[in-house]
């Protein structure tokens, strides 16, 4: 019930609250900026899990859960809380990218079909979300203050409920049977180590630092993205479509506890370089 009121109601605020910014041309190149990085990390991160399939022998459930961050449950409220509000609309275009990919690559690896629906990529809450706050910002409508600030305060709820739905995923699987799987300390280890350290070699031989006056922070939201926990979307397509939700389970809960080390690690280094 909390995960639904998160993706129904608090996620889409906090979307379309990003976009009730002014129109400047600023913005608009690093929504660009934005685009452009996070195509290139999906792609780079597509090809490093390749690779790593090819020489771990990882299975579905393992090669989409090393692939896939948990972008659209963990970025609104990381950035929300590290950079502001203001810079959530950054992490949306992320968002909107993996959310491309999550409907065809994914659903086609998980469910064996080969068949892409562009319609449930359109109609996507977060997409539809993201349609309605890009159309508010280019015809620069604003809401009235009383709209806004409502919105603002439910979209504030993001941090402390998706706090507690982590605490009750990890709650619901057993843990003894997670940590003495050494498939998933494999599958961890490409998704929060090898990932943000080629990521992060990428972004520094690319100079994505210099792409734009605040791309310094534009990248970071970008990355962060890029790095965290394995997407819990993963164990709800394999509900979906009869794969092991379990085993994806385990994953989501091994990568989401060992995340808490390891993001703040490659978050310092990628300011230090």
């Amino acid at each position: 019930m909390i995960s639904k009121i998160i993706l129904y109601l608090i996620v889409p605020s906090v979307i379309i609250t990003a976009f009730q910014v002014d129109y400047t041309p600023s913005i608009m190149k690093g929504l660009a900026v934005a685009c452009i990085a996070s195509v290139i990390m999906q792609f780079l991160l597509l090809f490093v899990t390749w690779i790593m399939g090819k020489m771990f022998h990882l299975n579905t459930v393992e090669y989409t859960s090393a692939y896939y961050s948990n972008s659209g449950n963990l970025i609104v409220p990381l950035v929300t809380y590290i950079l502001g509000k203001e810079w959530v609309i950054y992490g949306c275009v992320f968002m909107s990218v993996q959310l491309f990919f999550i409907w065809t690559h994914c659903k086609c690896k998980i469910s064996g079909e080969t068949e892409i629906s562009l319609k449930k990529i359109l109609l996507n809450i977060n997409m539809i979300s993201v349609f309605a706050g890009v159309f508010l910002f280019f015809t620069k409508i604003r809401f009235p203050e009383i709209i806004g600030n409502t919105l603002s305060s439910v979209g504030s709820m993001i941090g402390p409920l998706s706090m507690i739905v982590t605490g009750m995923l990890i709650a619901g699987v057993d843990l003894k049977k997670v940590f003495t799987n050494k498939r998933i300390y494999l599958v961890t280890f490409i998704r929060l180590v090898i990932e943000p350290i080629i990521a992060l070699a990428v972004i520094i031989l690319l100079g994505m630092k210099n792409w734009h006056p605040q791309a310094e922070n534009i990248i970071l939201i970008t990355y962060m993205a890029a790095i965290t926990p394995c997407a819990s979307t993963i164990t709800q397509m394999c509900q979906v479509y009869g794969n092991d939700s379990k085993y994806a389970s385990a994953i989501n809960v091994m990568t989401t506890l060992l995340a808490v080390v390891t993001m703040p690690v490659f978050v310092y280094f990628y300011m230090k370089v």
